[in-house]
C-alpha cells in the first residue's frame, strides 16, 4: 500500500473503507431502534395486510347481504312484507350506518390497492369488471334509496321490493348481472387464498381445510347472489 493511501497523520488506511472508532457504540438499524409495538404496526399496516384484511371484512359483508337478499326467493307476498321490513331495519340503524362507511372506505382501500400495484392482470380484469359492476349496481338500488323517491307498500314502508323486481324484470341486467358474479366467485377464490397466505394462515397442517372453505364460500356467495335475480326474473309474476 502506498504513503497516499494512508492518512499523513494518523497512519490509517484510507482505502479499508470508513473508519469506526470502538470506544463509541454504533447506531443501530432504523429497523431495530423501533419499538415492538410500532414493528407490530407497521407490519399490520402495509399494504398487503390492508388488501387482505380489506377483502376479508367485504367477505364478511358478502354473506350478510346475500342473507337479506335471499328473502327475494320467498312467495312474493310474503318477500315484498319481509324485504321491505328488512330494508328499513337497516336503514334506522345507527350501527349499519357506521358499517356501510367503513365498507365504502374499505372497497376505495382496496381498489387503490389495486391499481397501485396491478398485482395480477387477472384480478386486476376481475376487479375492475366488479368494480363497474358495483356502480350500476349502486346506481340503481341505493342512489334510488338515498336520493329517488320510492313507492310505498299497503304498510307504508319505502317499497324497496318492486324497485328490485322492475331492475330483474330485464333480462339484459340479469345477464351483466350472472356474468359478473363468475367474475367475483374468480375473484373471491383466488383472494381467499391470497389473504390467507398473507396473514400467515396457510399453515401446511391447515391447508386443505382453508381451500375447502375458500371453495365452498366462493362458489356459495356468487352462485347464491347470481341464482336471486335469475328466479325473481322468470319466477316474479
Amino acid at each position: 500500500m502506498s504513503n497516499s493511501d494512508r492518512d499523513p497523520e494518523s497512519g490509517i488506511s484510507l482505502v479499508d473503507g470508513p473508519v469506526t472508532n470502538p470506544d463509541i457504540e454504533s447506531a443501530p438499524p432504523a429497523e431495530v431502534r423501533q419499538s415492538p409495538a410500532k414493528r407490530w404496526l407497521s407490519g399490520t399496516l402495509s399494504q398487503k395486510n390492508l388488501m387482505a384484511l380489506t377483502g376479508l371484512f367485504l367477505c364478511f359483508f358478502l354473506v350478510i347481504h346475500l342473507a337479506g337478499n335471499l328473502q327475494l326467493l320467498l312467495p312474493a307476498t310474503v318477500a315484498q312484507w319481509q324485504f321491505n321490513f328488512y330494508s328499513k331495519l337497516l336503514s334506522e340503524n345507527i350501527f349499519i350506518h357506521i358499517i356501510s362507511y367503513l365498507l365504502f372506505a374499505a372497497i376505495i382501500a382496496h381498489a387503490v390497492y389495486v391499481s397501485s400495484k396491478w398485482y395480477s392482470r387477472k384480478m386486476g380484469l376481475l376487479g375492475t369488471v366488479i368494480l363497474f359492476f358495483l356502480i350500476i349496481h349502486l346506481r340503481d338500488f341505493w342512489y334510488e334509496v338515498q336520493f329517488g323517491h320510492l313507492p310505498l307498500d299497503k304498510d307504508g314502508q319505502e317499497d324497496l321490493y318492486t324497485l328490485v323486481v322492475t331492475v330483474y324484470r330485464d333480462g339484459w341486467y340479469v345477464l351483466i348481472y350472472v356474468l359478473c358474479m363468475v367474475a367475483l366467485g374468480y375473484h373471491l377464490l383466488h383472494g381467499f387464498f391470497s389473504a390467507a397466505r398473507t396473514l400467515g394462515l396457510y399453515h401446511p397442517r391447515y391447508v386443505n381445510w382453508i381451500r375447502i372453505v375458500g371453495w365452498i364460500y366462493s362458489i356459495g356467495i356468487s352462485a347464491g347472489f347470481a341464482l336471486v335475480p335469475i328466479y325473481v326474473h322468470f319466477a316474479t309474476p
